[in-house]
């Protein structure tokens, strides 16, 4: 077989190939001020102009396990349910005031009937009206691609169509405003793209746990 003839076979089996073998993907590095991996930091990537779209909507869940809310930071897409199961053997609270979805789950054990719906982007920071030092995240984007670093920084946006993104990052301790992290690239087919981030964090505020006091339950 000629060189010619193999390049229009490779060509022609391109155009047969399933779109996630074509697929883009980006991968993300972000470090503190001082280097330190950083983990719970999003990437959220929209596309300038039309691109095909997944589905990321569906229902997803932020347990309540040892007086913590598991995960710390969870991105749905906009639209999407979110049930709060407590996993406990105590009772727990739930509350947000923030702007982007303000609701309440009295006290209860087990998982609520109803999901909460996140109709609007934002980020909701979510609070236990019983311990206090509960703190967790979400952050609504109206994007299908996304992704939340780990404790090493590092994670990984797949199964991208080509085109041109811009990549935004957040993290709850993020001082500058998310639109200031913004980078322009362009996705090709089969690309795998990096993009690396060094962002300014405040401390952590957090209220003192309660300590394990003789069996008490709080």
């Amino acid at each position: 077989m000629t060189v010619q003839r193999l390049l229009v076979a490779l060509a022609t089996l391109t155009c047969f190939l399933p779109p996630q073998v074509l697929a883009a993907n980006v991968q993300v590095k972000v470090v503190d001020h001082n280097g330190e991996p950083l983990e719970h930091a999003v990437i959220s990537l929209t596309y300038s102009g039309s691109a095909a779209r997944a589905n990321n909507i569906g229902q997803r869940a932020i347990d309540q396990i040892d007086k913590e809310f598991v995960p710390h930071v969870l991105v749905v897409e906009k639209g999407a349910s979110v049930f709060f199961p407590n996993k406990d053997d105590i009772r727990h609270h739930v509350y947000s005031f923030s702007k982007p979805k303000e609701f309440e789950l009295p006290l209860y054990k087990g998982t609520p009937a109803k999901p909460v719906v996140f109709d609007k982007t934002g980020v909701v920071k979510l609070g236990c009206n019983i311990h206090d030092w509960m703190l967790g995240y979400i952050y609504v984007v109206d994007t299908p691609y996304f992704a939340v670093t780990d404790d090493t920084g590092g994670a990984v946006v797949t199964n991208l169509p080509a085109g041109n993104v811009i990549a935004h990052l957040w993290h709850p301790r993020m001082k500058a405003a998310r639109d200031t992290n913004a980078k322009k690239i362009t996705l090709t087919p089969t690309q795998t793209a990096s993009l690396d981030y060094q962002i300014k964090v405040r401390k952590e505020f957090r209220v003192r746990r309660a300590p394990r006091a003789g069996g008490r339950k709080y």
